[in-house]
């Protein structure tokens, strides 16, 4: 029962930084500060797989091609984050970049191509390299293709 009502504190607390950061991103148009602002940040709303939930997470993206690629790294833990199991369930949403708002459809990059986009990733923001390191999963890139 421990790690269960841990577990529900690390989700609260998650949740309560995500929104300040969601909350600071639309205000200022998506440039944000502290250790934020050394990253390409799109806010990906999704539905909950189970529950139907709309939510939004802030997530850092790397442009491929015309597209947005995101990262499932959930910190380097060994479970996917709750977003990637939602846009598998439900690809179709949107996004907000900046000042704009589009849809987008989802999908898992696969083979070359998200290999290519990992790599680059790992260029851009050598932190996600070290989130590689601590986990044995692959960590999905998900590319979100606009509509």
């Amino acid at each position: 029962m421990a790690d269960l009502n841990e577990q529900r504190k690390e989700v609260a607390e998650r949740a309560a930084r995500n929104m300040a950061v969601v909350e600071e991103y639309r205000s200022t148009g998506g440039q944000l500060s502290g250790q934020m602002a050394a990253f390409k940040v799109v806010l990906v709303h999704h539905k909950g797989a189970k529950s139907g939930i709309e939510r939004v997470n802030p997530l850092a993206y790397l442009e491929a091609g015309d597209n947005i690629a995101v990262f499932a790294t959930n910190g380097g833990r060994n479970t996917n984050p709750d977003w990637y199991y939602n846009l598998v369930a439900n690809p179709g949403t949107f996004v907000e970049l900046g000042t704009e708002t589009f849809p987008v459809r989802a999908r898992v990059a696969s083979g070359q191509e998200r290999a290519e986009i990992w790599d680059a990733q790992k260029v851009d923001s050598p932190m996600f390299a070290e989130f590689e390191k601590t986990t044995p999963r692959e960590i999905p890139v998900v590319i979100l293709e606009r509509i």
